[in-house]
Formats: C-alpha cells, structure tokens, sequence
C-alpha cells in the first residue's frame, strides 16, 4: 500500500506563480491542488479537506482573510499559511487572530513556505526584512481595516473610529503612508 502524501491547497491569482509553487512543492513531496479564487478553492475544500493551505491575501473577489474564515468553517484542523506581496502588521494580526498559523511576504521561498507551518516558527524568522511600520502606516492600515469591515460605509467607520465624517473621508483618501 503507498504512503499518502500531505495534502496542500494553493490559492493565488496569479497564474504562473501558482503553477510554479505547486510544482516546487510537489516535488517535496505534498500532494497539491490548486485553485485561482476563493469560490474554487471552497469547492475543492469542501470535497476533500486539505491538510495545509496557502493563500495569497489580495486576489480578484473574496480577500485571502475571507477565504480563510470560509475555510476555518469547514475543517478548523487545516493548518493555513497567508502568503502575500502587500505585507502589514495588520492584516499578519488578523491572519493569526482568523487561525492562520503563520504569515509570510513575498517573495518567499517554497522551504521558507513549508517551513512557517511549523507552529514553533516565528514570522520575524521567516521574515527578516518585516520592519516595525511609521505611526501614519500603521493609521492608515487601521482606517482601511475598519472600511473593510464596514464595507465602505464612511458614516458607520466615522462612528467606529469616534471620528468626524470629513476627517476620516480625508485620511481615507491618501495614498499607503511607506513604511
């Protein structure tokens, strides 16, 4: 009888990056599928649940933290890993909060990928480069946050925040404060 292999769920839009981890972390052994949105990646979940999953944060429709939650909700033993290109303290803080057992920026290499599984793996280990972010980085991240949250509804992210209206349109609309 063979040995089954790990079963690892990779999530990203972008096409050749997908195709290219899949294939470096088959060849170490995991059995991959892979899947461009959330709306696959639920479908493939929920007929057979992955052991791991890695999702990119930012893709076309549902974000990586909601796919991670719909994940969570059908098997919360899956071990997920958010893998993205637009790194923030905030969202790292949200990943852990939702289950997520680790976070990495890309790029990232496939073993520091299969290695941030490991519950004991530190993200400042993984990621040296991920420095402490600027007072206004860190503002505007949580403004964004609470938009999202509100989905959009300046009026109701004005109240959350105990901010005017006008104050919070105009923080708003500035361009991401670098790090």
């Amino acid at each position: 009888m063979p040995e089954s292999r790990p079963s690892l769920l990779l999530v990203d839009d972008d096409a050749t990056y997908r195709a290219r981890l899949a294939k470096a972390i088959a060849l170490r052994g995991y059995e991959v599928r892979t899947a461009p949105d959330a709306e696959v990646a639920v479908a493939l979940a929920e007929a057979d649940s992955p052991e791991f999953a890695v999702l990119d944060l930012r893709m076309p429709g549902e974000s990586g933290l909601d796919l991670l939650r719909r994940l969570m909700a059908i098997d919360p033993t899956t071990k997920v890993l958010m893998l993205t290109g637009y790194g923030s303290i905030a969202t790292a803080m949200e990943a852990v909060r939702l289950g997520a057992v680790n976070y990495l920026t890309k790029p990232a290499d496939v073993d520091d990928i299969l290695a941030a599984f490991d519950p004991g793996a530190q993200v400042a280990e993984t990621n040296p480069g991920l420095e402490t972010p600027s007072l206004a980085r860190v503002e505007w991240e949580h403004i964004q946050r609470v938009l999202n949250d509100c989905d959009g509804n300046l009026s109701e992210a004005a109240r959350r925040l105990g901010m005017h209206r006008r104050s919070l349109q105009r923080k708003a609309s500035r361009k991401r404060p670098a790090k």
